[in-house]
């Protein structure tokens, strides 16, 4: 059993974690930053920046004494090494590179998607390799096959928008608050899904990818002409239309082991639902991590971090910070995917 630090800055959460090669979190300690962005409707990324160097180092001195062991039962630092708001990334990896060079210990650079993606795994020991996985958060929309630590095949990606983006952006325009995602699942709840006519973009196509910028804009458009929470509600839903179309489309067309929903997006009651009756449709198996594993952590870091030192993984110090990373490099640049795909 080994003992992996791991570190979490790569937007607005803080977050430092003690996990177990063997599964389990000693300890868990997070700071939000919820109040300082809502005036602004959204993420500032300097005031992340600042917010993540007050609160990192009482957070990991709080995860050791929560655990009960010092930075000498450590047997790595994990830390997110990207992709995020550079100046949040940064903060954590200094830190990481920092302890680890100061206790002799392994620094293990993490790709925040890596965390999303492996996280089903540090909760469910049975979900085994190959399996399909729909990451969905603020920043990306992915379908990947996850064939083992490290290895990831890209099957579709965002061509504009990611769908946590969309879900931010429509709770800016409906007055709904920050942040987005769970205010507007909350008005959807008290709404009409079928109410507002709105677009399902590329539903039925034969180009494996999403997009939601012309969703989001037909929203604009509806804004005053229909009621806040039916406009959320059939905003909702077709979100929930477009993953779930493109999801059918990919797993017709790979072998894997189940389908696993991660990312901050798969927090969404209605999403998750709307996926396991997809999975149980094809006879699959459905894997999604607990809710309080979905919105950015360090514990996902830090089993990502395990899984990653359990396979022989380590980084150099001067391993560098990145604002984009994808997971899987190789893959074919799509049109108006940008770098970020």
């Amino acid at each position: 059993m080994a003992l992996i630090l791991g570190l979490e800055s790569s937007c607005d959460e803080t977050a430092a974690a003690l996990v177990t090669t063997d599964r389990r979190v000693l300890a868990h300690k997070l700071a939000r930053q919820e109040a300082a962005h809502r005036p602004y409707g959204g993420v500032v990324p300097e005031i992340a920046a600042r917010a993540h160097v007050e609160a990192l180092g009482p957070l990991i001195e709080g995860a050791f004494a929560e655990a009960g062991v010092t930075l000498a039962d450590v047997d790595a630092v994990a830390a997110t090494a990207g992709p995020g708001l550079i100046g949040g990334v940064m903060v954590g990896l200094v830190a990481g590179k920092a302890l680890a060079l100061a206790g002799r210990k392994p620094l293990i650079a993490i790709n925040h998607l890596e965390g999303h993606g492996l996280s089903p795994r540090l909760t469910d020991p049975d979900l085994a390799f190959p399996y399909l996985l729909l990451l969905v958060s603020g920043g990306h929309c992915q379908l990947l096959l996850v064939e083992g630590v490290g290895r990831y095949r890209r099957l579709a990606t965002t061509i504009d928008d990611a769908a946590g983006e969309a879900f931010d952006k429509t709770a800016k325009m409906l007055g709904l608050g920050f942040p987005g995602g769970p205010a507007v699942e909350e008005a959807a709840a008290r709404g009409d899904p079928r109410a507002v006519p709105l677009p399902r973009p590329l539903l039925g196509s034969a180009e494996p990818h999403f997009s939601f910028a012309g969703l989001k804009s037909d929203v604009a458009r509806k804004v005053g002409r229909y009621g806040v929470e039916d406009i959320a509600a059939s905003f909702q839903q077709a979100v929930v239309d477009c993953l779930v179309d493109r999801t059918r489309r990919a797993m017709a067309q790979v072998q894997a082991t189940a389908l696993v929903v991660a990312g901050g997006v798969a927090a969404n009651k209605a999403v998750r639902g709307a996926l396991e009756r997809l999975a149980a449709e094809a006879g699959m198996r459905f894997v999604a991590p607990p809710l309080w594993l979905c919105t950015d952590n360090a514990a996902m870091i830090g089993w990502a971090g395990a899984e990653r030192f359990l396979a022989g993984f380590s980084d150099p110090l001067d391993t560098p910070a990145r604002a984009r990373w994808p997971l899987d490099p190789d893959a074919e640049k799509v049109r108006g995917a940008g770098v970020k795909a």
